[in-house]
């Protein structure tokens, strides 16, 4: 995900994840209230290789574009390997993702003679604020971080040691960051962080994901919408499958982080469930809450994966329900264990690739068609897209209602992407 955004002389250009998409929200501020001017800030993502690159020709990119300003490169990437975008001509200052959230960071990039790369042992943190921000770009979802890192080595990935240990927001200040967001005028919060199901392990007392949700929803009566990023099915607690179940306000979408459908796969992967966990759960959930729609990530071609192992996880797509995927091609990130593991041929990696978002597809349209005349509620984006409850992308006929506002529809059809809707 690339978005930038541009706010006078300021432009911050975001990749990856909603954590990073938050982030970049307190970053405007801290350079705001700093007076960093004719400035880009670049907040990179280093979950493929993929990323990075794009991140480097985003770098290059602004540039040329605006040959004055000062290139700031932060976000996970520049984390890991400072050195490497230092070593960029175009860029003027590399900072890490702790000092990225640091007001004293921003007043000191103003100063000339401040060293180039600020970037220090991401491990050591540990501990996260909360960060009290007034809004986003538009007034249709707001993104609130109530975590941080990660304590788990799946052998694919890179991203604990960009972000380090798991740490968690104390539920007060996450409670009060939700209360301004929804004063200000947002009808739907997102939770996000890096594993938001092991929120709360590092807090005293036994807070929880589906406790800290409960609490929002309690104390934030207001709030019409809430919605929970990628979780990790398998740690989900008794409280937050409550919670799904038996409040309304929290919506029936969930994004499951499952990578695979195939158990030697997972556990090569040092996953922690196995294909049955992630059936049940699906199941389960969908016996609690009948309309609650599945997203998912799944990785082609990891390392040693035969047709048969691939098949299982193809066949994961129909015995789990899912209808949005989020394939990742593998991409061997230098520093982890599968990346000395024998490797898939990058052909055969791009045909399943080619084969699961062929399959995640075709459960997208079954989604689309099932919906014709039923009646949803719409959080619009703009004057004529927004989203159902189950994240579904609706379009309707222009209808001149500003972004953030509550319609309700009845779908009419769809034109293999969005549902079509109108206003009743």
């Amino acid at each position: 995900m690339l978005e930038a955004d541009q706010m006078s002389d300021l432009e911050i250009i975001t990749f990856g994840c909603r954590l990073n998409a938050y982030e970049s929200e307190v970053m405007r501020e801290h350079a705001n209230a700093a007076g960093l001017s004719d400035a880009v800030i670049v907040n990179t993502c280093a979950v493929t290789n993929e990323a990075v690159r794009q991140a480097r020709q985003a770098i290059r990119r602004a540039r040329r574009d605006r040959p004055d300003a000062k290139i700031v490169v932060t976000g996970c990437a520049a984390q890991i390997d400072p050195d490497r975008f230092a070593a960029m001509d175009e860029v003027d200052r590399v900072i890490g993702n702790q000092e990225k959230l640091e007001a004293r960071t921003f007043r000191g990039l103003g100063v000339g003679d401040t060293e180039k790369v600020a970037v220090n042992d991401i491990m050591s943190v540990t501990e996260t604020a909360g960060h009290l921000i007034e809004g986003f770009g538009n007034r249709a979802r707001a993104y609130v971080q109530i975590q941080n890192g990660c304590d788990h080595r799946c052998t694919f990935c890179i991203i604990p040691f960009g972000r380090g240990p798991s740490r968690s927001v104390p539920a007060g200040e996450v409670v009060a960051q939700v209360r301004r967001l929804v004063e200000n005028g947002y009808a739907e919060i997102v939770l996000t962080g890096v594993d938001i199901t092991a929120y709360g392990a590092d807090l005293p007392g036994a807070m929880t994901l589906g406790r800290l949700t409960r609490t929002v929803l309690k104390l934030v009566p207001e709030l019409p919408r809430l919605r929970l990023s990628s979780i990790d099915s398998v740690e989900a607690d008794a409280d937050l499958i409550a919670a799904i179940a038996e409040e309304e306000r929290l919506m029936p979408h969930l994004h499951l982080s499952l990578q695979a459908g195939d158990d030697l796969t997972l556990k090569r992967m040092k996953r922690r469930h196995a294909r049955a966990d992630s059936v049940s759960f699906c199941e389960a959930m969908r016996r609690a809450r009948p309309d609650i729609v599945f997203g998912a990530d799944i990785i082609a071609g990891f390392p040693t994966e035969t047709e048969e192992m691939f098949e299982n996880s193809l066949s994961l797509v129909d015995d789990c329900g899912l209808t949005f995927l989020h394939v990742f091609p593998f991409s061997a990130r230098e520093g982890t264990p599968a990346a000395r593991m024998p490797q898939v041929h990058g052909a055969v990696i791009s045909r399943r690739a080619g084969e699961l978002r062929a399959k995640g597809a075709a459960a997208l349209a079954a989604h689309l068609q099932n919906a014709k005349g039923r009646r949803i509620q719409v959080l619009m984006e703009n004057e004529s897209q927004g989203r159902s409850p189950d994240f579904t992308p609706v379009r309707l006929d222009p209808c001149s209602v500003a972004g953030g506002a509550l319609v309700d529809a009845v779908v009419s059809g769809n034109d293999g992407a969005a549902l079509l809707a109108e206003v009743r």
